[in-house]
């Protein structure tokens, strides 16, 4: 398991590593009612009464229930910065143990050709989660329901009898795969991209595929100024619903001893500070910065941190109101062209993570994307890597 660090621009490293298994966050479920109580890992923890434990974290506004029993139930490390108090949950998961997994037969939708596979039956669908280490068949089987909703997923005990250390439930790639697989049941997608927030709250989209300079354009804004790094890798896109949301939640935000105020899950800013991103905690909001260069203080599209950092391993909680999307490609003297909605599709399609082994995902993708170019202006960027591509940005007016 690797190391996963939490990292805001000017701000100390938070380093959580395998060792982190005494500040896994579960629920303790039991008959005694509703009181709250300090478990022994020292979180709080909400009795319930059908005596089971249970976690919560949201990634993207897409809420999950985890249940099982108290190590399944917890959080991989890099899922403790997305914990989120009780929900009503966008997608129920329970781990339950079998005795071994064969192969799952049927149709089968696509095989990654490492670790995972994709089968369809009557009744939903089966992820096959396989590694050399456990063998020929499958160590994990997530079944899941056509919206996915409602999932199980089974762990074999013959394939973790040799390595019971490593027996985590929920965590890479499973919670990527099940992310994006429900973002299709919604208007949202998720991006090849770094999303940076700056001070006066705007966001900026770089998108690009492996190498075409999203973690070097991390470097150069962290350099430049005290920014909010939503991450450098992954990042998903999804219209902002505003005060509609339904789902009223605490949030405590990272580094704070306190964490009262009630927060709407899906239009609250998850920044762990609050302080780049908008802040949605006020019932009423302080007038916006209109002013600001790029600002979309319309609010129309928001852009959210997600687990699956990359080399330069920022992976945020937080979100923020999409101003400007720029395509990266490496380049001579920082030429930013502006794209026709046809290009801007074409090019963020191309660099998105959409399950295509079904044509409504592929359908419902596109028509998504149609609506995000619509929305914010999209360019591409040909960029030197040096502090003048980040002045150039700055510089920029539409």
């Amino acid at each position: 398991m690797q190391d996963f660090r939490y990292r805001r621009s000017g701000a100390g490293d938070l380093y959580v590593h395998r060792s982190v298994h005494e500040r896994w966050v579960v629920a303790k479920v039991r008959s005694t009612g509703t009181a709250m109580e300090i478990n022994v890992e020292g979180h709080p923890s909400k009795l319930f009464e059908d005596g089971e434990y249970r976690s919560f974290f949201a990634v993207g506004a897409v809420s999950v229930e985890v249940t099982g029993n108290r190590r399944d139930a917890a959080l991989v490390p890099s899922l403790l910065p997305f914990q989120i108090e009780q929900v009503i949950p966008d997608i129920s998961i329970r781990v339950e143990w079998v005795d071994s997994l064969a192969p799952t037969s049927g149709c089968r939708l696509f095989d990654s050709g490492t670790t995972w596979r994709l089968c369809e039956d009557e009744a939903g669908f089966q992820f096959d989660i396989s590694a050399p280490i456990f063998g020929e068949g499958p160590y994990k089987k997530l079944f899941v329901d056509r919206r996915f909703r409602y999932a199980t997923l089974q762990m074999s005990k013959e394939s973790f009898a040799s390595f019971p250390c490593v027996a985590k439930s929920l965590e890479y790639p499973l919670d990527e795969l099940l992310i994006m697989h429900r973002l299709t049941q919604e208007k949202a997608i998720e991006l090849h991209s770094c999303g940076i927030v700056r001070a006066d709250g705007t966001g900026n989209l770089f998108v690009g595929h492996s190498g075409a300079g999203k973690s070097t354009t991390t470097r150069l804004w962290t350099e430049r100024e005290d920014v909010e790094v939503l991450s450098d890798d992954r990042i998903i896109v999804r219209r902002d619903e505003g005060p509609k949301a339904s789902v009223e939640t605490p949030f405590v935000a990272a580094g704070s001893a306190h964490g009262h105020e009630v927060l709407r899950l899906r239009d609250r800013s998850a920044s762990p500070t609050g302080h780049f991103a908008q802040d949605d905690r006020a019932k009423e909001q302080i007038p916006p910065l209109r002013f600001a260069n790029g600002r979309n203080d319309r609010g129309k599209m928001r852009m959210y941190g997600t687990p699956w950092h990359g080399e330069a391993m920022y992976a945020s909680p937080g979100s923020a109101l999409l101003a400007r999307i720029f395509v990266l490609e490496h380049g001579h003297g920082n030429v930013i062209t502006r794209l026709s909605p046809s290009q801007a599709v074409a090019e963020l399609f191309a660099r998105s993570f959409v399950p295509f082994h079904r044509h409504e995902y592929v359908d419902s993708a596109l028509e998504f994307l149609q609506e995000v170019v619509d929305t914010v202006p999209c360019y591409r960027y040909s960029f030197e890597p040096d502090e003048r591509a980040v002045e150039r940005i700055i510089q920029f007016r539409d």
